[in-house]
């Protein structure tokens, strides 16, 4: 039991097979990403950097609300 608890924790934290932002639409080597499945690349974070994160720290998915950081906390 145990062990499928692990399992099932690894496959959670997977990292996703294909990025594909949820703004433009188009396939990344990699993609912001929400556990809710909102993914953003790079160009399209840019662009709306400033309704996405107030301090440049964390950023806040638009479709869940969850606060994401960039990973230079």
């Amino acid at each position: 039991m145990e062990a499928e608890n692990r399992t099932e924790r690894k496959a959670r934290w997977r990292r996703p097979e294909k990025y594909i932002c949820s703004t433009c639409g188009q396939e990344h080597p990699f993609c912001w990403t929400c556990p809710c499945g909102f993914m953003i690349c790079s160009d399209c974070m840019e662009e709306n950097y400033w309704g996405m994160t107030c301090n440049g720290i964390h950023w806040t998915c638009p479709d869940c609300g969850a606060i994401r950081s960039f990973g230079n906390d």
